[in-house]
C-alpha cells in the first residue's frame, strides 16, 4: 500500500500584504492587471525566470515582464518551484516550511508536500518555519503566480548560506518537465546612487547572461545564492537566457540618491540540439563501428556520407573522448570544421582509440569497459586581451573551451576540462604547459568556443 503524505491544514499567513502590495483583493487584482497588460516584451514561454521582490510600486513592472509570458502556458503548469533569499533569519543551507498552504489576499495556494519530503533527506535542507514567517522574498511573487497560473501547487524554498552546487542539486531534483516553472526571487544592487546602480546592475546582467555565477555576490544581488544555483544548473543544461527588463527604484517611485536595482530574466530549454535521439543513436553506432574496425582490421571506418541525412553531412568540429572508470583513455578531435559530422566521428573515434600519443592502442578488453562522449564544437571566436590576466578575467568557467597560441605553439582545452581544473588561472597555466608555452610567457592569441555534449557507452 502506498504511503500517503498527510499534514493537518496549516496556513502561512501574509506578512507583507498592505505594505509591499495591496492587502485588498480587488485593489491587488487591478494592480496586477495593469502591470501585466502594460508589459510589451513578447518571448516564448520560459522554463525559469529571475525576478525582483521589492514593493510593487517600486518593482512591480519588472517581474510583470516575465510573468506576462507565463500566462500563455497556464494550462500546462501545475507546479511553481520558488526560491528566494532569507533576509530576516540566518539559514544554513535551504529552509523548508511545515505549512500546507501559503495565503495572500487572492486566496490560498497549496504547498507540494511530496516535493518537500523528497528533498528533506539532504543534510543541508531543514524545516525552519521561523525563517518563513516574516520573509517577503517569496510572498511578493505568489500573487503574480496566482494571477497568471490560477490553480497550481507551490514549492517554497528559502536559501541562506548555501553553495551553488547544493542549490543546483535541489533544483535538478525538482526540475520536472513542462509542468514545472522555476522562479528565482532577487533584487539587484542596494542603496547606491542612481548612476552607480545603473553601472553595477548592467555589469551584473552581463554576468547573468554569460552564466558567470561565481562572480555574483551579495553586492550584485541579494538573491545571489539561489540565483547562482540556477545559473550553474542552467549552464549544465545548455539553456539560453534573455534579459527582459532592468531598472531601479529611481525609475519608478523613489528618489535617485539611494536606489534598489531590479532585473527580470527568462531562461529557456534549447530545443534545437544538433542531434536528436535518433541522430545520437546513429552517430554512436558509427563511433563504435570505427573503433571495432580498428580492433578487427587495423583501419578506421569510412562511411559513405551520401547514405545519411543532409544535416549529418554538415561539416562540424568534433572531439571524441574515451574514458575507463572515469580515467582518460584517449581524446582527439579538431576545433575546425573540416569534415562532415559522419566522417569526423568515424575518423576521430579511431584516432582517440589508437593514435593518441599519450596512450598505447586500445585493446579489445579495454573496449568493453569504455565510456565514450562526443563533443560538437561551435565555431571559435577570437578573444581580444591586453595580457594574460586580462584573458583570465574574460574566461567563463565551465562554459568556455579555450584555444591559445604563441608562435607555432598551440593547444586547446574542451569546456569539460573545467571539471578537473575549476580555477581560471590554473586552466590557462595547464593549457600553456600542454601547448609548450613557457610559464613566464603570455599567449599571443586566444579563441573561445562552446560545445554540445553527448554521452554514449
Amino acid at each position: 500500500m502506498a504511503t500517503v503524505n498527510f499534514r493537518p491544514v496549516s496556513i502561512r499567513r501574509p506578512a507583507v500584504a498592505g505594505s509591499f502590495y495591496p492587502g485588498n483583493a480587488a485593489e491587488l487584482n487591478n494592480m496586477l492587471d495593469r502591470y501585466l497588460t502594460d508589459q510589451s516584451v513578447d518571448i516564448e514561454p520560459p522554463k525559469a525566470i529571475i525576478a525582483p521582490h521589492a514593493g510593487y510600486i517600486y518593482s512591480g513592472p519588472v517581474p510583470a515582464s516575465a510573468y506576462a509570458n507565463i500566462a500563455k502556458i497556464k494550462s500546462q503548469i501545475s507546479t511553481a518551484v520558488l526560491l528566494g533569499p532569507a533576509h530576516r533569519v540566518y539559514v544554513k543551507g535551504i529552509a523548508l516550511v511545515s505549512n500546507t498552504h501559503f495565503a495572500t489576499p487572492l486566496g490560498n495556494v497549496s504547498i507540494d508536500i511530496k516535493a518537500l519530503d523528497k528533498i528533506q533527506a539532504h543534510p543541508f535542507v531543514e524545516v525552519l518555519d521561523i525563517a518563513h514567517q516574516q520573509e517577503h522574498s517569496l510572498e511578493v511573487h505568489i500573487p503574480f503566480l496566482q494571477k497568471v497560473l490560477g490553480d497550481f501547487s507551490l514549492v517554497p524554498l528559502l536559501v541562506g548560506d548555501a553553495e551553488p552546487e547544493q542549490v543546483a542539486t535541489i533544483l535538478d531534483e525538482l526540475w520536472g518537465g513542462d509542468e514545472t516553472l522555476i522562479v528565482i526571487s532577487s533584487d539587484l544592487s542596494h542603496y547606491l546612487e542612481y548612476d552607480a546602480a545603473c553601472k553595477i546592475d548592467s555589469d551584473t546582467t552581463k554576468l547573468i547572461e554569460n552564466f558567470e555565477y561565481k562572480k555574483i555576490g551579495p553586492k550584485q544581488a541579494c538573491g545571489c545564492m539561489p540565483m547562482r544555483g540556477l545559473l550553474k544548473l542552467a549552464q549544465q543544461k545548455n539553456m539560453s537566457i534573455k534579459t527582459l527588463d532592468i531598472r531601479n527604484s529611481g525609475d519608478t517611485a523613489g528618489s535617485k540618491d539611494r536606489v534598489v536595482g531590479y532585473g527580470a530574466y527568462a531562461l529557456f530549454t534549447k530545443t534545437n540540439s544538433i542531434l536528436n535521439d535518433a541522430d545520437k543513436k546513429l552517430v554512436f553506432s558509427i563511433i563504435h563501428e570505427s573503433i571495432e574496425s580498428g580492433l578487427k582490421q587495423g583501419k578506421k571506418l569510412k562511411p559513405n556520407i551520401k547514405n545519411y541525412a543532409e544535416h549529418l553531412q554538415k561539416k562540424l568540429a568534433v572531439f571524441i573522448t574515451l574514458k575507463i572508470n572515469g580515467q582518460l583513455r584517449g581524446c582527439i578531435g579538431t576545433t575546425e570544421a573540416q569534415m562532415s559530422l559522419i566522417e569526423a566521428v568515424a575518423h576521430y573515434a579511431h584516432a582517440a582509440a589508437f593514435s593518441d600519443p599519450r596512450f598505447k592502442p586500445l585493446t579489445k578488453e579495454e573496449y568493453n569497459k569504455l565510456d565514450i562522449s562526443l563533443s560538437i564544437l561551435t565555431p571559435a571566436s577570437p578573444i581580444k586581451f591586453s595580457d594574460e590576466q586580462d584573458l583570465i578575467r574574460q574566461l567563463r568557467p565551465e562554459l568556455d573551451g579555450l584555444i591559445i597560441a604563441k608562435g607555432n605553439a598551440k593547444a586547446t582545452f574542451l569546456p569539460s576540462v573545467w571539471e578537473s581544473i575549476p580555477s581560471a588561472n590554473r586552466f590557462v597555466e595547464e593549457l600553456k604547459r600542454k601547448a609548450g608555452i613557457k610559464n613566464t610567457d603570455s599567449p599571443d592569441k586566444a579563441w573561445r568556443y562552446t560545445a554540445e555534449y553527448y554521452q554514449g557507452n
